[in-house]
């Protein structure tokens, strides 16, 4: 959990102290990348969209204008250590704003985002999507992923529903299951974004060796809100073309009573294994 200002209260998770901003004023806030959350070539896109989620709501200070859209555009990756980012309320009229951000770092511009946050609309009509068939998490083992997997997954609870391990040779490119954070931090937008970068990429299940799948763009629409005390949600990751180097990944957030939290976009690059960069 975090305070009004973005920082974390006493005795906050790892994700939260992770993710945490300070305000230095005139839009301008501070955080500091965790390497404790890297995936290769760099931290994770999911935690970077945490971090900047955090800073525009934070900047907007509004509890009822929940993050319904957030874009961003993965420019480099960042390094350990201090990061700036810097919000502009573009606009914030009776009932929704728009936010744009840029992450800073050594003077460098590493990751630009836009975001739209509303209040809750007046209906004419409402439906949802079936969530997939799973079994619920705590009948499902956990994936033995110590050692063998980037640092975030030692921060992460995972159990593994859908599609072919990684580097299998799997006949189709779908992945995801069962996430929370090893503390169990309750559902909220930033750990929703977390969670739509945190599982490894699907194309990872066609694969038979390793490879590298750095982000480029990353769109999150966010749906239904979070209950709380809810910890656990399902995902499901899936892609549908890889050409020319880069795959397109669609995913779904679920939680456990079967409400889609978020759906979400990326276009990845998928490169030759080189750990160095």
């Amino acid at each position: 959990m975090s305070g009004p200002d973005g920082t974390p209260e006493p005795g906050a998770s790892e994700f939260a102290t992770a993710t945490r901003v300070e305000r230095l004023g005139d839009g301008r806030w501070s955080g500091t990348v965790d390497p404790g959350w890297f995936g290769p070539p760099g931290p994770n896109g999911g935690v970077i969209a945490a971090m900047m989620l955090r800073a525009i709501r934070s900047e907007l200070d509004d509890d009822e204008r929940l993050p319904r859209s957030l874009t961003l555009h993965y420019l480099r990756p960042p390094a350990e250590g201090g990061v700036e980012i810097e919000v502009t309320v573009e606009r914030s009229g009776r009932s929704a704003s728009t936010c744009s951000a840029r992450m800073i770092q050594g003077g460098k511009l590493t990751t630009i985002a836009l975001c739209v946050l509303s209040h809750d609309y007046e209906t004419v009509a409402e439906w949802t999507p079936e969530a997939p068939t799973a079994p619920p998490p705590e009948e499902v083992p956990l994936l033995g992923l110590s050692g063998v997997a980037p640092p975030m997954f030692e921060r992460l609870r995972t159990h593994g529903v859908f599609g072919p391990p990684p580097f299998t040779g799997g006949e189709e490119a779908l992945t995801g299951g069962w996430l929370r954070t090893a503390d169990g931090d309750e559902l909220d937008p930033e750990l929703i974004a977390l969670f739509t970068d945190a599982w490894w990429p699907a194309p990872f299940s066609r694969l038979e060796e390793p490879a590298m799948a750095p982000t480029l763009e990353l769109t999150i629409h966010f749906r239904a809100k979070p209950r709380p005390g809810e910890r656990y949600a399902l995902t499901r990751f899936w892609t549908e073309a890889s050409i020319d180097g880069l795959f397109d990944e669609m995913g779904e957030v679920w939680d456990e009573s079967g409400r889609l939290l978020a759906q979400s976009r990326q276009i990845a690059l998928l490169r030759p294994w080189r750990p160095d960069g």
